[in-house]
């Protein structure tokens, strides 16, 4: 495979891409063999997906568009994977309710 996969998907969670969220989707991305990257721009800058400290640092708020893009091994999946982690808004609703 020579091209990239690639998705984008708006940030719908109250916090945004912050500590948790970016936590849980570097920590996805690292379970695919694929490279993957993120931008807050369609053009980029495109930074790894695997960086917990360049993902923090995107501070990306609600409302949003995330870029992603992946290219090797698992591509489709992990664009799947990563654009439905944030669509269910990174868990974050679940450990919510889960603490009352």
């Amino acid at each position: 495979m020579t091209g990239w996969t690639k998705g984008s998907i708006l940030i719908t969670n109250q916090i945004g891409l912050h500590a948790r969220p970016s936590v849980k989707l570097t920590k996805l991305a690292k379970s695919f063999p694929c490279a993957v990257e993120v931008a807050a721009r369609g053009d980029g800058p495109w930074i790894s997906g695997k960086s917990i400290v360049k993902v923090m640092a995107m501070r990306l708020k609600k409302g949003t568009i995330l870029f992603l893009r992946a290219k090797g091994d698992g591509a489709d999946a992990a664009i799947a994977a990563l654009t439905g982690l944030v669509a269910r808004n990174f868990d974050e609703d679940e450990a919510h309710a889960a603490n009352g």
